[in-house]
């Protein structure tokens, strides 16, 4: 029987506690919540880096991560809202379709890969390749991010804050970038685009949602974005694919 305490806590959540409950008996009790449910807020205890928490849930539930989660954190995550009081590894967010996910430490490589949809903050760093491969989804990123950030990024929004490694956006497709350090360099098809009125308020929306909306100004990001060279062959591209 998992170790899930009763809707008495100071909070209103119902608390796991990973010490004494595995990490299967956690996202069953999720997913066991969808799609009725009075348990809408949970609190996990002593994580450790444990990888696959609080994935696949499909309900409006509030998840609150106390320490440092491992791979896939809120992996395909939907409708939910899930809170990392720490760092988070591999994959924080993939293949996110609705909701939000927000890490209060830094993140490793493929933070919101593939997602489609919601939100992702991250409050420190981000690692390589942020981002790749997203859907729809929109990252704002506190700190900096590593090299390969939003590589083949269809659509949504990556907003840095800090700086970006090398190859931001390479074969970007749609998806709309914002920097307001840096960037190392940029990667095929990916170019530095004018700043109109209608971006910086798509930025203002992304950094509002983010709750980050007073503490820059629009102005001082750059945007990037694709030069659609890349979306059909032409062999006097060949040494960009």
């Amino acid at each position: 029987m998992m170790n899930v305490t009763a809707l008495d806590t100071p909070t209103g959540a119902r608390v796991v506690d990973l010490s004494t409950s595995s990490v299967r008996e956690l996202n069953a009790a999720l997913h066991a919540s969808m799609p009725d449910t009075n348990a809408t807020r949970w609190q996990v205890l002593n994580p450790r880096g444990r990888h696959a928490l609080a994935a696949g849930i499909d309900a409006p539930v509030t998840v609150e991560i106390d320490g440092h989660a491992g791979y896939y954190c809120a992996g395909m995550n939907k409708l939910a809202t899930v809170i990392v009081n720490g760092n988070a590894g591999v994959g924080v967010a993939e293949n996110m379709m609705s909701g939000f996910v927000r890490v209060k430490g830094d993140a490793s490589q493929a933070a919101g890969a593939t997602g489609c949809g919601g939100l992702l903050v991250i409050e420190g760093n981000a690692s390589a390749r942020c981002g790749i491969s997203m859907k729809g989804i929109d990252i704002v990123v506190k700190g900096s991010v590593g090299h390969m950030s939003a590589f083949m990024a269809q659509a949504g929004a990556l907003v840095v804050l800090g700086d970006a490694g090398e190859a931001l956006g390479d074969s970007l497709y749609e998806a709309k970038l914002f920097v307001r350090g840096t960037v190392a360099s940029l990667g095929a098809d990916c170019i530095e685009k004018e700043m109109r009125e209608e971006h910086r308020a798509l930025l203002a929306s992304k950094l509002e949602a983010a709750g980050l909306l007073g503490e820059v100004d629009t102005d001082e990001f750059r945007r990037y974005g694709s030069a659609r060279t890349l979306y059909h062959f032409h062999v006097d591209n060949v040494s960009s694919y």
